[in-house]
């Protein structure tokens, strides 16, 4: 029992998060059950949303996020951008490579593999879906999986904020050239939101929170009791999320059982294919993990409020492709604790970290 406690602690992980794949299958069907036998409960939360997103589960999220955010020295921010490597993994990857390898992979799935069972125009609708997936990298969940893998909260949120911009100028055009759509509509709306909500807000609370506490009561109070209080919060809010998520969603998904399993498939196989060309990018460029596994979280979830609201927008409620957009809701935390796992079992092959941003920001100040 003491060595598997020492184990424990050596992984940075313990008993609550290394059951975690146990807890989301839990909420997973907490949340489809609410939704088929208490279905007063997602028709009363449905009336907190504003631009297609969820104010309770941003709430949720916010709580996800405010943990590392209060991890961040600020002056770090600054110094992250000294090390461009990773940003140039994980924008690479997310922008030229993974909206056309998810294209490739679901067509050769939903039009050559799965031709016996769906439909044409119902493959079509599936590939829309899986192309809108696969033009948004993660916005706000990369933060869980950078927190549970120890990446460096700093560098991740420059990552974010970067892709965020490239996001507002080359999704449309990247969405339009795949589909053949010209009149692709993007909702704004939901795009800023969403980045106030799951960037800024817990962004400047963080930093006031930190600020704050540091001034009143010293920075050994802050690292060694003030944050220990939210060991667990990051993980408590992704299951609360889920159960929400899937509150929704529990109808579609059981009244497609067999195409949302078909669908699954070229998602999973996409999100494993670039997680491994950035991870395998950021080992061959000897980043430390610390950075390299945020690189490549990035890449390999997605920003599926965004997906969906558009996928709504495009082709309505009921289509295909919105199906697609809320299969990759339901594939994408399951395989992303998977990646977690995976990379925290290989992180001896990369360099121990060097420098943190918290020393480079030390030293940008003694530059100045």
């Amino acid at each position: 029992m003491g060595k598997k406690k020492v184990v424990e602690e050596k992984s940075g992980i313990g008993f609550f998060e290394r059951y975690l794949t146990v807890w989301v299958a839990a909420c997973i069907i907490v949340g489809v059950a609410i939704g088929q036998f208490a279905p007063v409960v997602p028709e009363t939360l449905s009336r907190f949303e504003y631009a297609q997103v969820s104010i309770p589960v941003a709430i949720l999220i916010w709580l996800m996020i405010y943990p590392m955010m209060l991890k961040i020295d600020f002056k770090s921010i600054v110094a992250a951008t000294k090390k461009p490597k990773g940003l140039i993994v994980t924008c690479t990857v997310n922008w030229l490579i993974k909206p056309f390898t998810m294209y490739l992979i679901a067509a050769f799935f939903f039009k050559i593999v799965f031709q016996a069972i769906i439909p044409p125009e119902l493959a079509n609708q599936y590939l829309a879906g899986a192309v809108l997936l696969g033009a948004a990298p993660c916005t706000a969940m990369v933060f869980v999986w950078s927190h549970l893998t120890k990446g460096d909260p700093a560098y991740t949120l420059i990552q974010v904020a970067v892709n965020n911009l490239i996001l507002l100028i080359a999704f449309t055009p990247i969405v339009a050239f795949l589909l053949g759509i010209s009149d692709v509509t993007v909702p704004y709306d939901t795009l800023f939101l969403s980045v106030v909500l799951f960037i800024v807000i817990p962004l400047v609370g963080g930093y006031l929170s930190r600020e704050s506490i540091i001034k009143n009561k010293g920075l050994d109070y802050f690292e060694n009791v003030f944050l220990k209080k939210f060991d667990n919060v990051t993980v408590v809010g992704l299951l609360l999320t889920l159960i929400i998520i899937f509150t929704f969603q529990g109808e579609v998904i059981l009244g497609n059982p067999l195409h949302v399993l078909l669908i699954a498939i070229p998602l999973t196989i996409q999100t494993f294919f670039v997680f491994s060309i950035a991870y395998g990018w950021a080992k061959a460029w000897k980043l430390p993990h610390n950075i390299a596994s945020p690189a490549a979280m990035i890449g390999a979830s997605n920003f599926f409020e965004l997906a969906v609201a558009v996928a709504i927008t495009l082709f309505g409620l009921h289509s295909g492709a919105t199906l697609a957009t809320v299969v990759g809701v339901l594939v994408e935390v399951p395989v992303m604790l998977t990646l977690v796992k995976i990379a925290n079992n290989t992180r001896h092959w990369f360099p121990e970290p060097v420098y943190s941003t918290d020393k480079m920001a030390e030293r940008v100040l003694k530059e100045e």
